[in-house]
């Protein structure tokens, strides 16, 4: 019998590390992302085509949500905007259905550059959520 392709990963099962610290549960991961900036180059007397370059890969920033549970994002965020920069080390990990590991981002020099929280209303019953929006050095895939 020929070997059936894998399912490909969902994307529900993650966990977040700050300084190798689980810190709560995170209930959405946005912004993973990098692009190659390219150069474009035309050659005299060549008008098929342009030449592409590659030049230097750009980060998007990433953003963490989660339910409001500790100051600690809010802290962390606050101490950069008094001035006291510290870039920290953030791990993602995404998991399979068994829990198992399947794929880790190491996410190189994180600091925060935007902190919300969702709006409040009396009405309603919905969970606080807070927002971290983090700019970086870079990430890379661990083992």
């Amino acid at each position: 019998m020929p070997n059936r392709p894998k399912d490909p990963f969902t994307n529900f099962r993650f966990l977040v590390e700050i300084e190798g610290v689980q810190r709560g549960g995170f209930a959405r991961v946005k912004g993973m992302g990098r692009e190659i900036k390219l150069d474009t180059y035309r050659e005299g007397g060549l008008n098929d085509y342009e030449h592409k370059l590659l030049n230097q890969v750009t980060y998007g920033n990433i953003i963490l949500e989660r339910g409001l549970v500790d100051d600690y994002m809010w802290s962390w965020h606050d101490r950069t905007v008094d001035g006291d920069i510290e870039r920290r080390r953030l791990t993602i990990v995404l998991r399979d259905a068994q829990e198992s590991e399947v794929w880790r981002w190491l996410v190189d020099g994180a600091i925060p550059v935007k902190w919300s929280g969702s709006d409040l209303d009396a009405g309603s019953a919905a969970v606080l959520v807070e927002s971290i929006e983090l700019a970086h050095r870079g990430f890379r895939k661990g083992n």
